[in-house]
């Protein structure tokens, strides 16, 4: 009841919000702002998650070809701020539904001379058909999750798309443990936080999901997000190979 309670007190702050989503209005709206909320965030974020993400990708060359060229896909590129982790040689296929992340995208790009850039494709996670079988060594997703429809599709395809012995290398922040806090919150919030947020849901546990995609090896942590926004302060980070 108390939760529910005070998810009314949320939704009647953004009132103007709901009335233009009832409309059909504020979907355009918010996806052409999400992309600079974005890119506030994630300057907060990387700067907090540091550390974790040099540990996730510091092994990232070990998956590439005799040659050294890794070919490489992320999914929900956003606004590129993993490219500074990537290695040398990487040839980096770009995926995200949103097609007004581009323009901040290629800003990205153009600071980040060590990679070879391939394509930006306009496509949800769950349907990357323009994605051959077998055909990318890694697959990175950061902050991926919360957001797609269903987590199992879209992982599905992850593994579809992996070569044999390929890597997916994920960071996602999740659900609260029951009866903390933090969870009493994110139910509050949720609502609310994925109008806002152009879909992204605070209530998702991807461990379970990633448990039963079927990957030969799974390894993941528990690990603490940015302070200033406590609702998404709980954080998993880790790989799966194929």
């Amino acid at each position: 009841m108390l939760v529910f309670i005070f998810q009314q007190c949320l939704k009647t702050l953004a009132l103007p919000i709901y009335v233009l989503a009832l409309f059909g209005l504020w979907d355009p709206i918010c996806k052409r702002l999400f992309p600079f909320i974005m890119k506030n965030f994630s300057r907060v974020y990387n700067k907090t998650m540091h550390r974790e993400k040099e540990t996730l990708f510091k092994n990232m060359k070990d998956f590439a070809d005799t040659s050294g060229k890794l070919r490489l896909l992320e999914i929900g590129v956003g606004t590129g701020t993993n490219f500074q982790f990537y290695p040398p040689n990487s040839h980096v296929t770009c995926i995200d539904y949103n097609p007004n992340f581009k323009n901040i995208l290629l800003g990205s790009m153009a600071q980040n001379t060590h990679l070879q850039f391939e394509d930006f494709v306009v496509a949800s996670a769950e349907n990357m058909s323009s994605v051959s079988d077998n055909s990318v060594d890694v697959v990175v997703a950061t902050l991926l999750l919360c957001s797609v429809d269903s987590p199992q599709a879209a992982l599905k395809e992850i593994l579809r798309v992996l070569r044999p012995g390929g890597a997916y290398l994920f960071m996602e922040h999740v659900a609260a443990g029951k009866s903390t806090w933090i969870s009493f919150w994110q139910q509050v919030c949720n609502p609310t936080w994925r109008c806002v947020a152009d879909g992204c849901t605070l209530l998702r546990e991807p461990w379970k999901d990633l448990e039963k995609t079927g990957f030969s090896k799974l390894n993941w942590q528990h690990t603490t997000g940015p302070l200033i926004l406590g609702v998404v302060r709980p954080n998993i980070y880790g790989y799966a190979v194929k």
